[in-house]
């Protein structure tokens, strides 16, 4: 009995956060948009604020989902509000948004964006 109570409000297994192949591309979409959109920096700060409040945000996802579901696809809804329930979900989307704005630099420079002509060195 005392072994199982030991366990019984650990918030955690200490197993990292892994997506699973739909959630990383759901991930990338997003994070592609937010450095398109160029507000990596709004988004990664808000992140950081509201880390100890991601299931509470996922719940908030899950009880919009019928309202929002005329905005956005009610399945990738459902599917990011599960991710974000899952501890270090933050970590993983802080990941994603900044490698989608290294690449959208990348891009950016080169002038392969907005029909710009490559910049000369």
């Amino acid at each position: 009995m005392r072994a199982f109570l030991r366990h019984a409000f650990a918030l955690e297994d200490g197993t990292p956060c892994e997506p699973s192949p739909e959630d990383r591309a759901l991930l990338e979409t997003l994070a592609t948009e937010i450095a398109r959109r160029r507000m990596s920096g709004p988004a990664l700060a808000f992140l950081e604020m509201s880390r100890p409040l991601n299931s509470l945000g996922a719940a908030a996802i899950h009880f919009f989902t019928p309202l929002a579901s005329t905005l956005a696809n009610p399945v990738a809804l459902k599917r990011f509000a599960e991710f974000l329930e899952k501890r270090g979900s933050v970590d993983v989307l802080c990941r994603a948004i900044e490698e989608a704005e290294r690449a959208h630099e990348l891009t950016h420079e080169r002038g392969c964006c907005e029909g710009e002509a490559p910049k000369k060195p």
